[in-house]
């Protein structure tokens, strides 16, 4: 987990295990959840696939693996990264490059010997770059926008200082600009014993190659643009901003530049110095399933502060749904009261006509 234990919070139910300021693994996130449908008593199908859900006249209709269930409302619950989004010019790289997305990726093992490119410079491409360049291989990490976050700040969790001062809580009809916000990438953070910070001053001291964003390929070559510099200032003046405002609320409440040589702007994806290219380039939904008009052209469900545009669709774990903090398991529950509220006044209504 990127959130340290004491933040894994649902309805009724916390970390209480003897690290709190560590970082569940896979197994244990698992168990947390597990341990929480047993104490909500909900009547859970496990094993059940979804194959469409399709309007009628008084409700919907839910085909599923376990057979099909009429109801008058539905809630979309099934995330935003649900596949690996890769850029289209990726089918013109050379066969002779091995392609494969964070779902795909095991461990260094895996992957033929030679050079990496890991393209994408969130949570999961720059903690793949330093497990590869600490394997020993030779790792080129394309960057595009990001965001640079220490993993303490004056001896707390940066994320200790993102609830603490407010930050998480901002509802997205205060946000500015609320479709930038809900693309923005993960930041760059690892959850580990130690509390490193791994950004991409960190990876610059492993010895890790950075070029700008992948912006195509043209007779078998990569090539970059050069606003990698502008990249990185553009991040450092974010997280300044950020840092300040936690200082201004530690008042109110009581980053250096990478020094890297010119970045490439091609590279020869013939030449045989890339082996393999990791697409940590991000997700997108699957709606696939979902038989009813409230999904954009680009793939994005259509809603208000998790209100589908359709009568008695809800949504609920999207980024930015009615808070900051809507995709973060402690960020779930003041989300589902808002959207609960809603969904059964929309209820009552229909009861009473």
């Amino acid at each position: 987990m990127l959130t340290p234990n004491w933040l894994s919070r649902l309805p009724g139910h916390r970390y209480d295990g003897p690290d709190p300021d560590g970082y569940m693994t896979m197994g244990e996130v698992i168990a947390f959840i597990e341990r929480f449908a047993v104490a909500s008593h909900a009547p859970i199908r496990t094993g059940t696939n979804v194959t469409s859900v399709r309007q009628t006249d008084d409700g919907y209709l839910v085909n599923t693996s376990g057979g099909e269930i009429r109801c008058r409302s539905v809630v979309v619950a099934s995330g935003a990264c649900n596949r690996p989004a890769v850029p289209p010019f990726g089918e013109a790289v050379p066969a002779s490059v091995a392609q494969l997305t964070p779902f795909d990726y095991r461990n260094p093992d895996q992957l033929p010997a030679g050079g990496v490119l890991v393209v994408g410079a969130s949570a999961t491409g720059v903690q793949l770059a330093a497990e590869l360049v600490r394997s020993g291989r030779p790792v080129t990490l394309s960057v595009g926008e990001h965001v640079r976050l220490p993993r303490t700040y004056r001896g707390r969790d940066v994320l200790w200082w993102m609830e603490q001062s407010g930050l998480w809580d901002e509802r997205y009809d205060q946000v500015d600009d609320l479709t930038r916000a809900r693309r923005l990438p993960s930041p760059q953070l690892v959850g580990t014993s130690e509390r490193t910070t791994l950004d991409l001053n960190a990876l610059a001291d492993l010895g890790v190659e950075m070029v700008g964003r992948w912006a195509t390929v043209r007779d078998g070559r990569a090539l970059f643009s050069g606003g990698l510099r502008n990249m990185f200032s553009l991040a450092d003046l974010k997280l300044e901003r950020l840092l300040n405002s936690f200082d201004d609320w530690a008042r109110s409440n009581d980053s250096e530049d990478i020094d890297q040589p010119p970045a490439r702007r091609q590279l020869d994806l013939r030449s045989g110095e890339i082996s393999t290219v990791i697409w940590a380039t991000g997700f997108r939904p699957d709606y696939g399933w979902l038989d009813v008009s409230v999904v954009d052209p680009k793939g994005r469900l259509r809603h208000d502060g998790g209100m589908v545009d359709s009568p008695g669709m809800y949504a609920l774990g999207l980024p930015v749904l009615r808070r900051r903090k809507s995709t973060f398991i402690h960020g779930i529950e003041a989300d589902a009261r808002d959207v609960v509220s809603h969904l059964s006044g929309y209820l009552a209504a229909v009861k009473a006509k």
